[in-house]
């Protein structure tokens, strides 16, 4: 199903690597040029056969029918910029930041055809050496329209997301960095925290427990400081709202008290165990 002639990735990292080998694997589209300012990422990129040319130079999405804006998301909004005199009037622009509400409001003036989207799959793995056709599938993406998106723009680029094998939901900038904060930046928050909480002389007694909790630990530093200070003020409640909890787990033991630590833990276990993604069909949640 072939739905562009040529698509542009800047970025070609595990996200955009996988996004690449996604089109690649599904014959979405023509060609797939991937852009990268290090000569390394793009020769990686090419040996994988994540896309089919690349470039260090950013004039290479020109003719693209399709860029997706795959860096770091502090320089997301910097790269939308500098692709404005290059594009056509007709092409499509989307993105794959974990933050939005800066980056949709900033590029929806910037670009006619933009839809901001955050793709719910990944790993604490890094590069194009780990990207994964098939990343996608079975996952969540979350499109981010707003009063002034195009719907032709947003249709397409929901057929685009589903054609990766992801089911897309809606949701607005302001409202994804919100529930973001609690699902994905503040896990991370805390298996930073726990991991570097742990003395280096008890870690060689480390087992699955520690391994699997602290797990997205391992996660890129340099992406994770750009996406914690662009959503700061949701990050910062959700923060409270943890440090609350443990608190209540802190008192409970201080007191010894056995029942306020089992309804705790009891509610805990109760809502670990009913966790999955819960959505509608029309892309709603």
């Amino acid at each position: 199903m072939r739905l562009f002639n040529k698509v542009a990735i800047v970025g070609v990292g595990l996200i955009g690597g996988s996004i690449g080998l996604g089109i690649k694997k599904r014959k979405l589209a023509n060609r797939v040029i991937g852009i990268s300012r290090h000569k390394k990422t793009i020769t990686s990129a090419l040996t994988r056969k994540a896309v089919d040319l690349s470039s260090v130079n950013i004039s290479a999405v020109e003719d693209a029918d399709l860029v997706i804006l795959a860096t770091p998301v502090n320089s997301i909004i910097e790269v939308g910029f500098k692709i404005v005199p290059l594009i056509k009037p007709s092409t499509l622009v989307t993105d794959t930041g974990s933050t939005k509400r800066e980056v949709v409001k900033v590029l929806q003036n910037l670009l006619p055809n933009f839809v901001g989207a955050h793709p719910l799959a990944g790993s604490e793995k890094q590069g194009v050496i780990n990207a994964d056709a098939d990343l996608f599938r079975n996952s969540l993406c979350i499109l981010t329209p707003t009063k002034t998106t195009s719907k032709a723009a947003l249709g397409k680029i929901k057929r685009f997301w589903t054609a990766l094998g992801a089911k897309v939901i809606y949701l607005t900038p302001a409202m994804h960095d919100k529930y973001i904060s609690y699902v994905s930046h503040l896990p991370h928050i805390v298996a930073f925290s726990l991991i570097r909480s742990i003395p280096h002389n008890t870690l060689f007694l480390a087992s699955g427990g520690l391994k699997d909790t602290t797990r997205i630990a391992a996660s890129a530093d340099t992406l994770w400081k750009d996406i914690l200070i662009t959503n700061s003020e949701n990050i910062l409640k959700a923060m409270k709202i943890f440090a609350d909890s443990l608190s209540r787990i802190k008192s409970a033991i201080i007191r010894r008290d056995s029942e306020a630590l089992e309804r705790i833990l009891r509610q805990a276990r109760l809502k670990r165990q009913s966790l999955n993604h819960k959505y509608r069909g029309d892309g709603s949640l």
